[in-house]
């Protein structure tokens, strides 16, 4: 059984919950979808048991300091998101979208080299095990509108917003 450590933290968009292996963070979600994270979880690493930490590897202090408008405090946060390479080419490529900017799936995808794979990118995008740190929040639709994030529209409008991006 694989023993990771797990904080929870109270914010202005519901609980948030950020996991780590004491080394990288392994998943950051929120509190109505803890069990599709633990499914995600479980999948990588076989049977799991979470104990509670506080501000494990001062990554939920960095988290709050985003949510305070610090948007540059999650740069240097060490992920480990497991997954198949392309996904790991899509989540990493996340972090190279400026903050308030946003990228379609067919952008993300033209960027990677992978012109006609927008809809792979929109399934690996669905499948980011750390939340806002590697912000999926950033990819849009081809038309423009807000869709797919696995922590519900509302959250991904409240990011958007919190970031000066004006949808």
């Amino acid at each position: 059984m694989k023993t990771l450590v797990v904080d929870r933290l109270n914010s202005i968009i519901g609980e948030i919950i950020i996991v780590t292996d004491q080394e990288k963070l392994c998943a950051l979600d929120f509190e109505n979808y803890e069990a599709r994270m633990m499914l995600l979880l479980q999948k990588r690493f076989g049977q799991v048991q979470l104990n509670p930490m506080k501000n494990p590897l001062g990554i939920s202090e960095r988290i709050q300091a985003y949510l305070d408008g610090n948007y540059h405090s999650l740069a240097e946060i060490p992920v480990n998101t497991g997954g198949t390479a392309f996904q790991q080419q899509v989540w990493f490529a996340l972090r190279a979208i400026p903050v308030g900017t946003v990228l379609t799936y067919g952008q993300l995808a033209a960027q990677l080299g992978k012109p006609t794979a927008s809809r792979a990118v929109g399934m690996a995008n669905s499948l980011n095990p750390v939340s806002i740190v590697l912000p999926c929040h950033r990819v849009i639709g081809a038309n423009g509108k807000l869709t797919g994030y696995a922590g519900g529209l509302d959250r991904k409008s409240w990011l958007l917003n919190h970031e000066g991006y004006q949808h």
